[in-house]
């Protein structure tokens, strides 16, 4: 007895018939549990992903401060475009944006200093 599944002639076995199958019953069930969730909490999520990866760059070594600004403005343009109609969380995101702000200016400064100091500059 052969234990290899047969093939049609598209080369698709029933295996992956079925494992495409349970893949679209799984996007079906996850879209609707997504569906379910408030959208200012969905958006939310989505702009603290982009708060980490702006935290990720800044603390990499060296920084990458290119990526960190992109991440930055991304999260900007969120938080500040939807402003209050992101719900109670609002207030939290407003900070976290001043915070990694904040941080970038550090960590540019920073980064500044040390190539200063590389050059031989003493004023520094």
């Amino acid at each position: 007895m052969n234990d290899l599944p047969e093939h049609d002639l598209a080369g698709t076995s029933d295996n992956d018939t079925i494992d495409e199958e349970q893949a679209m019953a799984a996007l079906a069930e996850a879209r609707q549990r997504l569906a379910e969730v408030p959208v200012e909490t969905v958006i939310t999520n989505h702009a603290m992903g982009m708060w980490e990866l702006a935290a990720i760059h800044l603390s990499s070594d060296p920084a990458d401060l290119g990526s960190a600004a992109i991440a930055i403005d991304a999260f900007a343009a969120v938080v500040e475009t939807l402003g209050e109609r992101l719900g109670p969380e609002h207030e939290t995101l407003t900070a976290a944006l001043s915070n990694i702000r904040m941080a970038f200016v550090q960590v540019r400064t920073s980064a500044n200093t040390v190539v200063d100091s590389a050059d031989g500059d003493a004023s520094a």
